[in-house]
This record gives structure tokens, C-alpha cells and sequence, in this order.
């Protein structure tokens, strides 16, 4: 079986076109089989994207961790224009999708590249965005969102969406171990927004 959360390339092809209106823009995107969510924009990640306030969007350098086809890292990027958002993921098949959603939306102020979760990230980060791979487990989760610490400047944040049943209250006693400030932000059918603050 194949996950979304690592690249397959035997995967048979199965395309198909979404739409999401974020913050007043109107964004196009092209999803396939093998990658997260691909039928629309899940809910988690709707809840995510508008919890984030615009003062953490505005004139920021961004990190889409785990970006799938894209739909994070190029809402924000289309929506703020003045901000620098970079999107990261390990299968290969969704960062090729991300590259095509990048054009056909004509978004200039983004960068994609291949990374397993900081792997191949050298930059710091005012904000960090993830909806994180849960079925890749626990390790993978925890790398992100407590592994970003490092990857932050001082004062950045990390926004992150994750279940109550997914482990929300052990990474939140987590985070509060590392972040100098944790809040949620949201709370939405089970789902937490939980922002760290470094």
C-alpha cells in the first residue's frame, strides 16, 4: 500500500483539479493519487490556514513543512505577497504538483524544494506551517514540530494542526518544554491549532 507521506513512483497517475478561496484570493490546484487530501483541502488544514493571524503572515520569511500539492505554503505566499514562503516535502510526486500549483497561480515568492522534514533546510524561519504526516507516527510528528525550535528565529513561531486523539495533549506538554510560550489558538471538531512561540 502507498502513503502520502512517501514517494511512490508506481503509483498510477489520477488527476484532478480543487479550488480554495483563502482570505478573498481564489486558488486553483492540481492534486493525485498518493498525495494528502487529494479529493479537496481537508478540513484540518482549513482550520490551520485561518487561524494564523495576519500579523504572523505580513513581511515574514515562511517554511510549509510537509506541503503536500502545496495548498499551505501557496495560500499564504499568494495572499502575501511581500512575505517569502519556502515548501518542503519528501514525495517527490507532490512537489512536482506543488511546482505546476506554484505556476498556474502565478505565484512569484515562493521556493520548493525537496526536504525530509529539515533535512535539507539551512534557512531560519520567522513562521513555520504544518499539518503534519500523523499515519508517518509519532517521530516523524515530534521532529517537526519540536525540531523546527532550531529552525526558528528568535521571537518566530510554529503553527500546527493536530487531533486531540492524535496525540494533541502529549505534544503540548512537549512543546511547552522547549517553546517559551504555547498557546491553542483554535479548537475546531476535535482538531487543535497549537502555536509555539520561540
Amino acid at each position: 500500500m502507498s502513503h502520502y507521506y512517501k514517494f511512490d513512483p508506481n503509483l498510477e497517475s489520477d488527476i484532478k483539479e480543487i479550488f480554495y478561496d483563502y482570505r478573498g484570493e481564489k486558488l486553483k490546484f492540481l492534486t493525485d493519487a498518493g498525495v494528502f487530501s487529494k479529493d479537496r483541502v481537508d478540513f484540518g488544514t482549513n482550520v490551520l490556514l485561518n487561524a494564523i493571524t495576519d500579523e504572523d503572515l505580513i513581511n515574514k520569511k515562511i517554511i510549509d513543512v510537509g506541503c503536500g500539492y502545496g495548498v499551505i505554503g501557496l495560500c499564504v505566499a499568494k495572499r502575501y505577497p511581500t512575505s517569502v514562503v519556502d515548501l518542503v516535502d519528501v514525495n517527490l510526486r507532490a512537489l512536482e504538483l506543488t511546482n505546476i500549483n506554484k505556476e498556474s497561480n502565478k505565484i512569484e515568492n515562493a521556493r520548493i524544494y525537496e526536504s525530509n522534514a529539515y533535512s535539507s533546510v539551512v534557512d531560519k524561519y520567522d513562521l513555520i506551517i504544518t499539518n503534519p504526516p500523523i499515519r508517518a507516527g509519532k517521530d516523524v510528528v515530534w521532529n517537526i514540530v519540536i525540531g523546527g525550535y532550531e529552525f526558528l528565529n528568535s521571537g518566530g513561531a510554529i503553527y500546527v494542526v493536530i487531533q486531540k486523539k492524535q496525540g494533541a495533549p502529549s505534544l503540548i506538554k512537549e512543546m511547552n518544554s522547549i517553546y517559551k510560550e504555547v498557546l491553542i489558538v483554535e479548537k475546531k471538531n476535535g482538531y487543535n491549532i497549537i502555536k509555539g512561540v520561540k
